[in-house]
């Protein structure tokens, strides 16, 4: 059977006239097409029905699936206990995607349960569903902090789970568009508000899943919006194969956007398999890359492959020993090698000084770390390779300054010392925008206050991606 509609849906607790007592009739247009998409579910009679909701457990680095038989909710929190849901789980399905996920070491599973109860991002489009039809258990799933990329991943298990297990299934993915629209709106203004909600019914409209791949994070985080990451492992599920989408209605009165769309799935087509053109587009990237970026990228495929060393030079990659400069194997320096996915940092260990006997040696042992021991992320799956973006910093030696007047943000790195404590910041980093934000990160890193003796040193570096 297989994933047989997908829908992108909103859940504004107004919308069920028991809250909104009145206040629903503002987005009637809403309403009407989330009608349609029940109507349209009840058609298709499914099995299963997964939603995708915001306000289900979430975590920074997994994908919680809902556990046990089933659930209960309502909406006492909004003022209506009276609309209630007992739901049952398709407890079968939950166990095959779980093994899947732990198959490919991928960071999903029913572990983590916090609250039990259904939330309002899954009891909204069920409000609407169960109206038409009282059929197909559900599937509850969480959202996480991790880059696109992995969210796009995990909608292509939920597919193959529901393939092997021949289940006709459809696909919900709950999430509000931008929270700030309107000043009068309850989140304020944000000009990234509008665009985003633009740019997202531009792509929904148009099935341009590699489109909402693309976004931005930090666009993303301005714009407010929920459920981007609901829309983005909902694509997911939908690689590799044709889509015809309809978009029926986008409504912003309220200052928080709302888009109701239906995507039908057709035919195979390998030209819409978008993580494989990502990979694929770095891939040729990294061909004309630095040499010193192409080292710590065979190091890192090698590591995390067989957990061994690059042994150096006797396992470089064919070209990389003529391509090397001289310096590489005759001089030292410190080193960073930083590893992001998505736009997203996955992983940053350096060198302030040189440990090892050249810079090409100082790469490998941090590139090997970065991916393994930055205390902030997970150690990077086999999965992840074809998806990073690899960036060497070649540090220059470190001169003392007599104050911050000294510094420049885009030019020059900083560390902070206090006695044994140490704490560095490279230049020219997003989000960094003043001196005394480099500072503060700096002595943040290495615990040290303002009320301590410190001293300041400044170097530059060479950036290689």
């Amino acid at each position: 059977m297989g994933i047989k509609a997908a829908y992108m849906v909103p859940h504004p607790p107004l919308i069920v006239p028991d809250v909104g007592r009145g206040g629903e009739k503002k987005i009637i247009e809403t309403t009407k097409a989330y009608e349609r998409v029940a109507e349209e579910i009840s058609k298709v009679a499914p099995d299963t029905i997964v939603i995708l909701s915001p306000h289900s457990v979430m975590y920074a680095d997994y994908f919680h699936i809902s556990p046990g038989a089933g659930a209960t909710g309502d909406f006492g929190n909004f003022g209506a206990p009276q609309v209630r849901f007992a739901e049952t789980y398709d407890t079968e399905f939950v166990l095959r995607l779980e093994e899947l996920l732990e198959e490919h070491g991928f960071p999903g599973g029913t572990s983590g349960q916090r609250d039990k109860d259904l939330d309002h991002g899954t009891m909204v489009p069920l409000y609407f569903i169960r109206k038409y039809y009282q059929g197909g258990k559900i599937i509850r799933i969480g959202l996480s902090g991790l880059p696109l990329a992995d969210h796009y991943k995990f909608g292509t298990f939920i597919r193959q789970v529901s393939e092997e297990l021949d289940r006709k299934t459809v696909i919900v993915a709950s999430g509000d568009l931008s929270h700030k629209l309107k000043d009068y709106g309850p989140y304020g203004f944000a000009p990234e508000g509008p665009v985003y909600d633009e740019k997202i019914m531009e792509a929904a409209a148009k099935a341009d899943f590699e489109g909402m791949l693309g976004f931005d994070e930090e666009f993303l985080d301005k714009a407010a919006e929920c459920g981007h990451r609901s829309f983005v492992i909902m694509a997911g599920t939908l690689d590799g194969v044709d889509v015809k989408p309809e978009v029926l209605s986008h409504q912003d009165v309220t200052g928080v956007g709302y888009g109701i769309c239906i995507f039908e799935p057709g035919g195979m087509n390998k030209e819409r398999c978008f993580l494989k053109i990502m990979a694929d587009r770095l891939k040729a990237q990294a061909w004309g890359s630095s040499p010193y970026v192409r080292l710590a990228r065979a190091t890192i495929e090698k590591y995390v492959k067989t957990n061994k060393k690059l042994r150096f030079p006797i396992e470089l990659p064919e070209g990389l020993a003529d391509d090397l400069p001289q310096e590489a194997v005759k001089e030292r320096a410190g080193t960073f090698v930083s590893v992001h996915k998505n736009g997203m940092l996955r992983g940053c260990i350096g060198t302030i000084s040189p440990v090892r006997d050249s810079i090409a040696e100082e790469i490998i042992s941090n590139a090997i770390s970065a991916v393994s021991r930055d205390p902030r992320f997970d150690r990077v799956r086999e999965d992840e390779l074809d998806l990073l973006e690899i960036n060497v910093d070649i540090l220059g030696k470190p001169e003392s300054i007599k104050g911050p007047e000294e510094l420049d943000v885009k030019r020059y790195g900083v560390i902070v010392s206090c006695g044994s404590r140490r704490g560095l910041l490279l230049p020219d980093l997003e989000g960094v925008d003043t001196v005394e934000d480099q500072i503060d990160i700096a002595m943040r890193k290495g615990g040290i206050s303002h009320s301590d003796d410190y001293r300041l040193e400044r170097f530059e570096v060479v950036r290689y991606r």
